[in-house]
Formats: structure tokens, C-alpha cells, sequence
């Protein structure tokens, strides 16, 4: 399973108790997102829910698509008026 670095933006940081960055382990990022509510919380659950992810800088819109081994997954929570 590939491990990643996971990065925390604004409303996701404060949802991951403050944390900026952590690794994780996961193959998709329907994975990762169980992982990372199973690990910091039903509130950071919420989040992900309607976060936007970029998978090494690029916009990743198939949650179910492989995750390649040392990425870097951005957890961008929606930015004030949209």
C-alpha cells in the first residue's frame, strides 16, 4: 500500500486538531479519506466529505483511481464563498 504525505488546508487542519502534515498509508483516496476519519474523528469525516484533493499538485476527481507511492495528497476544505 502506498504511503503518502497528507497536508491539512484551513478548515481540514483545524478538523485534524492542528496538524499541517502527517503520513498515512492508502491506495485510493476513498481509502485514505476512511483512514484519516477513522484516525482524527467523525469532524474531520465532514470535511473530507466536501473537500477538494490534489494528488502532487494536480486535481484529483476519481476517488476510486490507485494512488501512486510518495505522493503528496492536499486536503483543500471549500474557501470561503465557495
Amino acid at each position: 500500500m502506498p504511503t503518502l504525505t497528507v497536508r491539512y488546508f484551513a478548515g481540514a487542519r483545524a478538523a485534524a486538531n492542528g496538524i499541517r502534515s502527517e503520513p498515512a498509508e492508502a491506495a485510493t483516496l476513498n481509502d485514505l479519506k476512511q483512514r484519516l476519519t477513522d484516525r482524527h474523528g467523525e469532524r474531520l469525516g465532514v470535511v473530507l466529505k466536501a473537500a477538494s484533493f490534489l494528488v502532487d499538485g494536480l486535481t484529483c476527481h476519481d476517488q476510486a483511481a490507485p494512488l501512486p507511492a510518495d505522493a503528496t495528497v492536499d486536503i483543500l476544505p471549500p474557501f470561503a464563498g465557495g
